[in-house]
């Protein structure tokens, strides 16, 4: 692994020796204050940060406060009422083995953090683990993806202006620098993105030991069953599929859908789709296009293999090169060998399957790697049966995306969709150290160091006795 340049050694040299030199001053006030400038300069910026996403993305105005804005505001003020709480140390029973002590656990910040920010939320993405990683005392070297250079120049920007660069700093580039950053020893490394990426970000914070949060994605799928209230689950599986054109990693990935309801739910999918994006969705302004001309190829290359090996293009299928579009289009007749079915979709594609044994499903659910989440629609029978007998990393029922902006419960993968959790107390804990603090008042245990006479022999067996009350 190549050396970091000079500028961003130096940069990281200045928030280590930062950390070291205000960590007892970083207090509860110290990160009130950090947090609150971040809000502040959030709402004095949003016209520019709706600007810098249609420029990147075409994304509406009202799309970008859903997704981009309002998730981060959430997280702001969630972080600012509890985080008095969250940094109290926290008293740890002791237990008859630990008679004469008394034990607590102190949050204490984990020092430098890297946080490693996605395209397909450029802000939110970006924005939200720095919350996290301020809330727990952390420094911040945060990277942007060059691939949504507006945005990044904005963020760049506003952290500029809020944080000297020894607490919060951003540092533009591409993979070279991604690759500069990895090689230094962080204390804490937050990347989203692909599973591909997240084994070189692993592999690389193996060889500094950091500790490291991933929240990567994978093939959501979802179940529509036969008692599901059909126009509820339309309407949120065409939404969070299509919502920021697809690319999101916790999207409606595919569909699988009851043999008894399945014309009725294909019918209210299409109008649904046609109700949010028109009858000619490539000009609809409600629609976002793909982030780069890579990503507009990859999906019109989906369709295209899809089509040539026997799918039914229900809606949708058009593409434009130029606006980078990709109208919201559903599969029907798709099968295995298909490239849709084989990777995370990340556009605006949805395969819809045809089932009657519900064990068949949850046999090709566990059979792939495990979803970053899953999402059901029907009954709590239905929702219950199918979680006891998956894995995913989270689950959502009669609704979907929305796991992802849930503050007070933790959000993040398992296996190949990630590790850690994000949000709330989970993203505090994440960039902190649980330290134990054990202090003896009376502690007789000296009395079972050595020599080790009849005595302590004697003694060793009343603990014995003792731990397994």
């Amino acid at each position: 692994m190549e050396k970091p340049d000079t500028s961003i050694q130096t940069l990281f040299d200045a928030q280590k020796n930062a950390v070291v030199s205000r960590r007892r001053f970083f207090d509860y006030a110290a990160r009130r204050t950090a947090l609150d400038a971040l809000q502040a300069k959030i709402l004095a910026e949003e016209d520019a940060i709706c600007a810098a996403l249609a420029a990147d993305f075409g994304k509406h105005r009202s799309e970008v406060m859903l997704t981009e804005i309002m998730p981060v505001l959430v997280e702001i003020t969630h972080a600012r009422k509890h985080l008095k709480r969250w940094m109290r140390p926290k008293r740890a029973a002791s237990g008859l083995a630990f008679l004469g002590t008394s034990t607590k656990v102190h949050p204490t910040s984990k020092g430098v953090a890297l946080v490693i920010a996605p395209w397909n939320f450029p802000f939110n993405l970006a924005i939200g683990p720095v919350v996290s990683a301020l809330a727990a005392g952390c420094s911040v070297i945060l990277k942007p993806s060059e691939l949504t250079p507006a945005t990044t120049k904005l963020i760049n920007r506003m952290i500029s202006d809020i944080y000297p660069p020894d607490l919060v700093t951003v540092v533009e580039g591409g993979v070279d620098v991604a690759t500069q950053l990895l090689a230094l020893p962080f204390d804490h490394i937050f990347f989203t993105g692909s599973p591909e990426v997240g084994q070189i970000v692993m592999k690389a914070a193996s060889k500094t030991l950091a500790t490291v949060t991933l929240e990567l994605g994978g093939k959501s799928p979802v179940i529509v069953g036969p008692d599901a209230n059909i126009k509820n689950a339309a309407r949120w599986i065409a939404w969070g599929r299509f919502v920021n054109g697809g690319q999101t990693c916790v999207a409606t990935d595919h569909v699988f859908v009851h043999e008894s309801v399945r014309d009725a739910f294909v019918t209210a999918l299409t109008a649904q789709v046609e109700k949010m994006y028109g009858r000619n969705p490539l000009s609809s302004k409600d629609l976002a296009q793909m982030a780069h001309s890579g990503q507009w190829s990859r999906i019109a290359d989906l369709i295209s293999d899809a089509r040539e090996k026997g799918a039914t293009v229900l809606i949708g299928g058009q593409t434009d090169e130029v606006t980078r579009k990709v109208a919201p289009t559903i599969l029907l007749d798709v099968h295995d060998d298909m490239e849709v079915q084989q990777t995370e979709i990340f556009g605006p594609i949805l395969p819809i399957m045809q089932y009657g044994d519900l064990g068949e499903v949850i046999a090709k659910i566990n059979a792939a790697p495990h979803p970053l989440a899953l999402y059901i629609f029907g009954s709590n029978k239905l929702a219950g049966d199918v979680i006891s007998q998956t894995t995913s990393g989270n689950v959502g029922v009669n609704m979907s995306v929305m796991v992802f902006a849930h503050p007070s419960a933790p959000f993040g993968g398992v296996g190949r969709s990630g590790n850690g959790g994000a949000h709330g107390y989970a993203g505090f804990a994440a960039f902190s150290h649980m330290r134990q603090v054990l202090r003896a008042r009376f502690f007789p245990f000296h009395i079972a160091f050595p020599p080790y006479t009849k005595m302590t022999r004697r003694v060793t067996k009343i603990f014995h006795k003792i731990v397994r009350l």
